[in-house]
This record gives C-alpha cells, sequence and structure tokens, in this order.
C-alpha cells in the first residue's frame, strides 16, 4: 500500500493526534508547528502530499512537488485566493462550520448588548450612579417578533438562524444561490443550524440586498471574503436599512465598506454596531471606529468593537481534527472532501 505523507503545521495533542494516525495505516503524519509562511516552508519537504496549515508559502508549490491537497485550519479561503494554489490542481479545504456554535452566541452577545444597552450600564456602574429617567434610558423592544437579515446562510448564518427563530424573531436570508438545504459535503455540527433551510421566512439574492435590509431591525454578515462580496455592504445598503437597525460583521472587514459604515453610525443612518473584524486588522488607533466605541463605553452611543475573535473556542483544535480526519478518510476512498473549496467562486 503506498504511504500518504502528511505535515501538519499546526501541534495538536497528542490524542488528537492519534485520532488521526487511527484512520490509516498508510498514513504517515509529521508534526511540526509554524508560526508563518516562512516556517512552513522550512519544514516542507518534497513527498508531503497533505499539508494542514494556516500559513502558505509563496513557493509551495516548487517545495512540495508531490501536494495534491490542502487542508486549511482557517474557515475562510481568502487569504489565499492570490495564490498560485488557486490555479493549481491541488485541492483546498477549509475548516468551514467549526465556529458556527460559538460565532453564533457572539452575534447574539452583541445584540443582546445593544438592546439591553449594556455599554451604558457599564458606564453608570463605573461612576456607581443610579441614573435617573431609567425607563427612557433603558426601556428597549423584545427581540420576540423583531426580523433579523442575514446576510450568507451558510453554516454560521444558519446557526444564527436557528437561535433568533428559537426566540421568536422572523428571519430573512440572503445567499448567492437560491438552494436553501446544505449538501452532504459541508461540514456541519450535529443539532446546529438549519440544514434544510425551513426557518428562512424569504431568501434575497445579492442584489436584493437593500429590499431584504428595509425590513430588518438586525442585520448579521456572515458571508465569505471573495472578489464578489468585497464591499457587498455598500452605502447603498446602509442607506436601506431602518434608522434604529442594528448591524453585526462577524465575516471579514472587508465585506463592508467602512468609511460608509463610519458615515452611517456618525450621521445616524443606523442605530449601532456590533464588529469583530475590520478593513485593517489590528485597527489602526486613528480609526474614528475607536472614538465611537468610546462614545459607547460613555453611554453616548451604540457601538461594540471586539479584536477578531468571535470565532475563539476552547473546541477549537477538536472539531479541526474531526474535519481533517473525515477529509482523510474521504481522500484515501476517492470521495469528495469536505468544504472543498470551489476555486471560481473562492471559497
Amino acid at each position: 500500500m503506498k504511504t500518504i505523507n502528511v505535515l501538519s503545521a499546526k501541534q495538536f495533542s497528542d490524542e488528537l493526534l492519534a485520532q488521526l494516525q487511527a484512520v490509516s495505516p498508510r498514513l504517515r503524519i509529521r508534526q511540526q508547528p509554524c508560526r508563518d509562511a516562512a516556517e512552513v516552508a522550512a519544514a516542507l519537504s518534497e513527498d508531503v502530499e497533505v499539508l494542514y496549515t494556516y500559513y502558505i508559502p509563496d513557493d509551495l508549490l516548487s517545495r512540495a512537488p508531490h501536494l495534491r491537497w490542502v487542508q486549511l485550519n482557517s474557515a475562510g479561503a481568502d487569504h489565499v485566493l492570490d495564490h498560485p494554489l488557486m490555479q493549481s490542481e491541488v485541492m483546498i479545504t477549509t475548516a468551514s462550520g467549526l465556529h458556527a456554535v460559538r460565532i453564533a452566541e457572539y452575534v447574539f452577545a452583541s445584540i443582546f448588548a445593544f438592546v439591553y444597552r449594556i455599554p451604558r450600564m457599564l458606564h453608570y456602574q463605573r461612576r456607581r450612579e443610579w441614573p435617573s429617567g431609567r425607563w427612557d434610558i433603558f426601556a428597549g423592544p423584545e427581540l420576540r417578533g423583531q426580523t433579523i437579515g442575514i446576510v450568507g446562510y451558510g453554516s454560521i448564518g444558519r446557526e444564527v438562524g436557528r437561535i433568533a427563530h428559537a426566540l421568536g424573531m422572523r428571519v430573512l436570508a440572503s445567499k448567492r444561490t437560491p438552494q436553501l438545504a446544505i449538501s452532504s459535503d459541508e461540514y456541519h455540527i450535529p443539532g446546529t443550524g438549519d440544514p434544510e433551510g425551513k426557518l428562512v421566512s424569504r431568501l434575497y439574492l445579492p442584489d436584493q440586498l437593500p429590499e431584504m435590509v428595509a425590513e430588518c431591525d438586525f442585520v448579521v454578515v456572515t458571508t465569505p471574503l471573495t472578489p464578489q462580496t468585497r464591499g457587498l455592504i455598500s452605502e447603498k445598503v446602509l442607506r436601506a436599512m431602518k434608522p434604529n437597525a442594528y448591524l453585526v460583521n462577524i465575516a471579514r472587514g472587508p465585506v463592508v465598506d467602512e468609511r460608509a459604515l463610519i458615515r452611517a453610525l456618525q450621521e445616524g443612518w443606523i442605530a449601532g454596531a456590533g464588529l469583530d473584524v475590520f478593513e485593517e486588522e489590528p485597527l489602526p488607533a486613528d480609526s474614528p471606529l475607536w472614538e465611537l466605541a468610546r462614545a459607547s463605553a460613555e453611554g453616548a452611543g451604540n457601538i461594540i468593537l471586539s479584536p477578531h475573535i468571535a470565532g475563539f473556542t476552547l473546541r477549537y483544535d477538536e472539531r479541526a481534527v474531526e474535519i481533517f480526519a473525515e477529509n482523510l478518510r474521504r481522500y484515501l476512498s476517492g470521495q469528495p472532501l469536505m468544504n472543498l473549496v470551489n476555486k471560481e467562486r473562492g471559497y
């Protein structure tokens, strides 16, 4: 039997590594944790057929001429869109789906913080102040009966939809194709999400976004970053939103036109935003978003910023290995891989 040489550029625990090795005696797995593309390049050898990594060296294809498949440690493939790998015959798969639970919970943490005026509560708490006019300050809408619009109905969007529906919200969604059910080749955490797409009241195509957001009290951005989605949440879309609406972006910063968003927040086109991702990361110290967030912390706004941490979960490696192990089984048996990147679409 032919031996399959696998390089993992990520450090997995002995227990998780054993789960990978248990897939087949044909696998020879070498683990060498790498902190950047240069270290991955140094770790590569000519006999590597399968690579598990986040970082992709520029000369990957020449350093690993027998490479057939790259399993990314990330949900998105936007960081390799301009790499020669995308024009090669090497298969690329992602870890899409493993973040769904944690990120969906983050989305509602942000929404609840907005609805319940949590930044303002903390402002009074720091001042040891019991505010007068509490009703006017803190009385707000219930989520039940509100409308949420989800831009990108993948694994994260579906889990957001499931939770929203359980809270009694109306769920709208936008996606590239009208197909609502997931395929068997998409990783899905059992018991989560909306695999059959039954919870969506209405589905919109990308060119119908202004129409969708005009109906929404909350807009959640979960779509992958591709050339087609860059700037998707444009000034036109933001101006179509309700003035009392709240935007949450946990996708990628460039999916939203950040300059237009800053204007929307400054001029009151929308009521607030929860942002975990930005056009430039780390977020520059001179970004107007910091000042908007400071005002929120002092009780004068509704902006919540976080440093791209929505997907941080202690179960990351466990689920990453679940995906990788299943894909190793499929690879050895010649079956289609899960989360295979469509190189024309970019995800």
